[in-house]
């Protein structure tokens, strides 16, 4: 016996990449003001009517984008908790000055503007259906670090009344605080130290060269 046939047309499985390679592409090239999802169309070589029946305004297609950006981003464990939260943590920190800068000058000397998460951060405010997505998006990746510490604890690399959720809060907050208030650069030496600050409250001892 035969499946029925769908009705409508069939959808493409490989418009999902073309339209977010040609969003990166476009978002990188001219930020987030003159951002357009008719221009995304026409880069990806899609109906604007496909774009808006997956996304349906361009902050929704901007969230699947930087969705895939950090799914991008591996969690490790290799049994070091420092070095796996630092190297995470850098890639993390290195895709946020990354955003800061996109639509601008190559060098960014002097702008402290955080940029795109600035604008996610205020249509997450504005549109409730935004903050979701976000919020959604964000429980979901965290998911991995938050577990990478539990097991931490678990081995005993972290003391046994460490809070998996308090300690990540520590971590990412100061990489966010950083990027939308201070404007201040996060760098790799920047991560270690918070890092080995925020383990230091767990009981872990600094890196005998870091003291």
């Amino acid at each position: 016996m035969t499946e029925p046939g769908r009705r409508g047309r069939p959808r493409d499985e490989g418009a999902d990449g073309r339209i977010l390679e040609a969003a990166h592409e476009l978002l990188v090239e001219r930020g987030y003001d003159r951002f357009a999802i008719e221009d995304v169309a026409a880069r990806a070589a899609v109906a604007k009517t496909t774009i808006y029946r997956r996304w349906p305004t361009k902050d929704h297609l901007l969230v699947a984008l930087v969705a895939k950006i950090q799914d991008e981003v591996a969690v490790a464990d290799t049994g070091d908790i420092r070095r796996d939260l630092s190297v995470y943590l850098t890639a993390i920190a290195t895709g946020l000055d990354r955003m800061r800068l996109v639509g601008r000058d190559a060098t960014g000397e002097g702008d402290r503007s955080a940029g795109v998460v600035a604008e996610l951060v205020a249509a997450a405010a504005r549109h409730p259906d935004v903050g979701d997505v976000v919020r959604n998006l964000f429980s979901r990746r965290n998911a991995l670090p938050l577990a990478l510490l539990e097991r931490a604890r678990e081995r005993g690399a972290l003391a046994p009344e460490t809070s998996s959720e308090v300690l990540f809060d520590q971590l990412a907050g100061a990489l966010y605080y950083r990027l939308l208030i201070t404007g201040v650069p996060i760098g790799a030496d920047y991560v270690e130290r918070l890092v080995d600050h925020a383990l230091a409250g767990s009981g872990v001892t600094r890196h005998p060269e870091r003291n």
